[in-house]
């Protein structure tokens, strides 16, 4: 399943950045976003979008309806109605997630998630995020949440590398080291 999956999104990689689409990456994937939320809400939505007994024309007037009122664009129901047609929906979020990587490594993005013991300030944000470049060679994206259990400092995740400059981390490495010696 995982070449399908792959498949998917970069077939829906190449028309985001397409120059002619003119579509915005970030938009794209905010409304695939919206939509995936809207499927997992409603299981009678997903079950008439993924029901093969169901005809294809009347699930795609369904889809437009939908894809209108959230004023998504044409590229992205185009996306999806191909997706239902070819009874892929069940993917979606894998294929949303492995579309986020492709875009993230055409681009020359990194998804980096940052812990701190504390909020950063946007200067002390900043700083964190030229150092990840640094050590990506790549753009940063990155995003904070706060875990008081480290003490200080910050643990970085990018991909799965993880950057442990915590406090308890430190800790804990001194501790490995007294046990070992």
């Amino acid at each position: 399943m995982a070449s399908v999956v792959g498949t998917y999104a970069r077939a829906f990689a190449d028309v985001v950045l397409t120059a002619k689409n003119q579509l915005d990456s970030a938009r794209a994937l905010q409304e695939l976003h919206n939509i995936e939320a809207l499927l997992k809400e409603s299981d009678q939505l997903r079950r008439v979008l993924e029901n093969p007994s169901i005809p294809g024309d009347r699930k795609r007037a369904v889809l437009d309806a939908i894809t209108q009122r959230m004023g998504a664009t044409r590229q992205v129901r185009n996306f999806i109605a191909v997706l239902t047609d070819h009874r892929r929906l069940p993917l979606f979020s894998e294929i949303l997630k492995q579309l986020q990587q492709e875009l993230n490594d055409r681009q020359g993005f990194a998804e980096a998630k940052v812990s701190t013991a504390r909020q950063l300030s946007d200067q002390e944000k900043q700083g964190l995020e030229a150092e990840i470049a640094k050590l990506t060679g790549k753009r940063v994206r990155a995003r904070y949440d706060q875990d008081a259990t480290l003490l200080g400092g910050a643990v970085v995740q990018v991909g799965s590398t993880i950057y442990d400059g915590s406090v308890k981390g430190q800790l804990e490495k001194i501790r490995e080291q007294l046990v070992e010696g």
